[in-house]
């Protein structure tokens, strides 16, 4: 008799260790696939994570948008100060 990974012993028989190492480690690879599986099937986890990501780049749009309104504003009222000047230079 042969184990799936091929050990056999001296005598013929299978050899216990090396099929119980074996089957650790298919234990520990479904322990891995069943964490991953159950991580995608938690829509409410994926869903709030999506959430914060989103808030994330919102509140950093938020601050570029604020910076650059801040930048319009003054460019304008810096129109509008010399447009005055000019007016009254006149």
């Amino acid at each position: 008799m042969v184990s799936t990974n091929g050990k056999v012993s001296t005598n013929g028989k299978v050899d216990t260790e090396a099929l119980r190492a074996e089957i650790r480690q298919t234990r520990a690879e479904l322990g891995e696939t069943v964490q991953a599986l159950a991580a995608k099937a938690d829509v409410k986890a994926r869903v709030r994570g999506s959430v914060a990501h989103t808030a994330e780049r919102a509140r950093e749009n938020r601050a570029q948008l604020v910076a650059a309104a801040t930048a319009v504003t003054g460019v304008l009222a810096a129109i509008v100060v010399l447009m005055v000047v000019r007016k009254r230079s006149r």
